[in-house]
């Protein structure tokens, strides 16, 4: 089973955060070589990063598959941000979660996160790994 792996999940790796390293360790480990990113996590991980060989590096040393977003996920995205701001949201342009969110739900494969809120509100048929 592929999973996408939230950008959240890798920087608490990554950044060894005091609360959430380990369980994002164990969950990186027990999903190997399913584990998959999309260009929307990628850019989140270059805004750390001095070039973009080493979010390169990043990538192949977490053996992450990398995917573009189908456009059923983009149509998805923009959805959930029209709901988003129907429901008073204040962003002016589409959110980074919708098109993570978007994309694991248009290819149905669950998504590794500790964000859960936000993805269970828009997008509340997809399958989250969280804590």
């Amino acid at each position: 089973m592929r999973i996408l792996v939230d950008t959240n999940v890798i920087a608490d790796v990554l950044y060894d955060d005091p609360l959430w390293a380990e369980w994002a360790k164990l969950q990186l480990t027990q999903n190997e070589g399913q584990t998959f990113i999309n260009p929307i996590i990628y850019t989140e991980l270059c805004y750390r990063a001095r070039t973009a060989s080493e979010v390169d590096q990043i990538i192949a040393g977490f053996a992450f598959d990398y995917e573009e977003l189908p456009r059923t996920a983009l149509f998805l995205a923009a959805q959930a941000y029209r709901l988003y701001r129907e429901r008073g949201g204040v962003k002016t342009a589409p959110l980074p979660d919708f098109f993570i969110g978007a994309h694991a739900q248009a290819v149905r494969v669950p998504l590794l996160t500790r964000d859960k809120e936000r993805y269970q509100t828009y997008f509340p048929g997809i399958s989250l790994i969280s804590p």
